[in-house]
């Protein structure tokens, strides 16, 4: 929360704080927490849109430069408790302007030529049992908490 508490938490006074510190911790475990954080947000931000939605999310795509970190993803499943597919070519956007520069030039006909693209996924599936994954995100939670409303 450096810069404040984006989705769903929606509050610009959070601050950025680190919890449960000992003599024992080491730059390691500070490296695993940046992890653990970006996964536990993005279980919040799921949470929310299940929330929202009253869907419910079987497998979650993932992409980009992050999700060629095995620990994270794995993290990621576990938490969020489902499957993570992970497209061969993470980087999509870049993908995407490829394709679009492949039907300017003709390389592909149509939309339908690309949609025939094959795609290769990795499946990331959690591999923690689910009151392992609540226990932990209660415990965030009560992170959030004290994050929160910290600046004036």
């Amino acid at each position: 929360a450096f810069a404040g508490l984006g989705a769903p938490h929606w509050d610009a006074q959070a601050r950025g704080m680190m919890i449960g510190l000992t003599r024992g911790t080491t730059k390691a475990h500070i490296a695993r927490a940046a992890l653990e954080a970006i996964a536990f947000q993005v279980a919040d931000l799921l949470e929310a849109m299940r929330s929202d939605s009253h869907l419910s999310i079987d497998a979650m795509r993932v992409d980009g430069g992050a999700a060629n970190d095995e620990l994270l993803m794995q993290i990621q499943a576990n938490l969020l408790g489902i499957p993570l597919l992970r497209p061969e070519v993470t980087e999509t956007t870049a993908l995407g302007a490829a394709y679009l520069a492949g039907l300017a030039t003709g390389v592909w006909r149509d939309t339908a030529a690309l949609a025939a693209q094959p795609e290769k996924l990795h499946r990331i599936e959690p591999r923690h049992d689910p009151k392992h994954a609540a226990s932990a995100r209660a415990r965030w939670q009560a992170a959030v908490e004290r994050a929160k409303n910290w600046a004036e």
